[in-house]
């Protein structure tokens, strides 16, 4: 069986907090976020909106990208983000 893993990234709103994360359930991490079920800086600043994400077959692909999604600037993020998503739509609601 082959599974699936999630870099994604969440904003508090268009051009917001953003947060990069890695999971191999994005349907019930995103969720968490969601209902405040994570601890920490989500819940804090109000990340909530899947704005983002990449599947991986392979674990150490996705947090490799996940990482260096992490150390990018602020600029680079919001283009990828808008290169996909221009209109910062809810994501989740498509999964």
């Amino acid at each position: 069986m082959t599974r699936t893993y999630y870099v994604y990234i969440l904003a508090s709103q268009r051009n917001g907090t953003l947060y990069v994360g890695v999971t191999n359930d994005l349907s019930k991490r995103v969720w968490d976020h969601k209902h405040g079920l994570s601890k920490g800086f989500t819940k804090e600043y109000n990340v909530k909106l899947l704005v983002y994400y990449e599947d991986f077959q392979n674990i150490h692909e996705a947090i490799t990208r996940e990482k260096l999604l992490k150390r990018w600037k602020r600029e680079w993020k919001i283009k990828l983000i808008e290169d996909m998503n221009p209109n910062w739509k809810d994501l989740y609601e498509d999964l």
